[in-house]
């Protein structure tokens, strides 16, 4: 499997039909170790089966039903919120976060202090993922803000997922009950 998995990933993606560059794509991220989308490497788990290629019609089907209108684009964020903006849409942005390496991507404090006052402005809503810096929340104080702990074991080599505390930031109220979504 590791070879088939060289082969895929060496292959020249403009060489190939937009169903054999999908099907590269599904591929390549059902290997990858951790699903990185860039410099990826073959991974395996021992806590669960690998890719079944039997039940690929069906993982796509649910990939296709989850993913049922929604748009993705590949856009600077603020270009996406002025095309989309409306009353009825949800935006979720998950930033490089701050102070953090190994992105690869330029974002720089002014891009942080752009999406703060954005999220004041658009009609939609708004949830965004970063890690917890003090920076960070002093400059979205004026949102709802959620601590959320996530367990990383990717990468990790001693056994023990680490824990790692997170924001979610909201540009509405969420209901009574703690729901996110009314």
């Amino acid at each position: 499997m590791p070879q088939v998995f060289e082969w895929e990933a060496t292959k020249r993606p403009e060489t190939l039909t937009d169903i054999q560059r999908a099907a590269r794509f599904f591929y390549l991220q059902q290997h990858a170790f951790g699903g990185r989308v860039d410099g990826q490497t073959f991974g395996t788990a021992t806590t669960g089966p690998s890719i079944n290629l039997l039940r690929i019609e069906e993982n796509l089907s649910a990939a296709h039903l989850r993913l049922q209108g929604t748009y993705v684009e590949h856009l600077p964020w603020i270009d996406c919120l002025s095309r989309y903006d409306r009353p009825h849409t949800f935006f979720y942005a998950d930033p490089p976060y701050w102070e953090t390496e190994g992105y690869g991507v330029p974002f720089a404090w002014d891009q942080y202090v752009r999406m703060e006052d954005a999220m004041g402005k658009i009609r939609g809503k708004f949830m965004l993922s970063i890690n917890n810096h003090p920076a960070i929340r002093e400059l979205f104080s004026r949102y709802p803000m959620f601590d959320l702990d996530i367990k990383y074991s990717v990468g990790n080599t001693n056994g023990d997922p680490k824990t790692s505390s997170e924001l979610v930031i909201l540009n509405w109220e969420p209901n009574e009950s703690g729901d996110l979504f009314r």
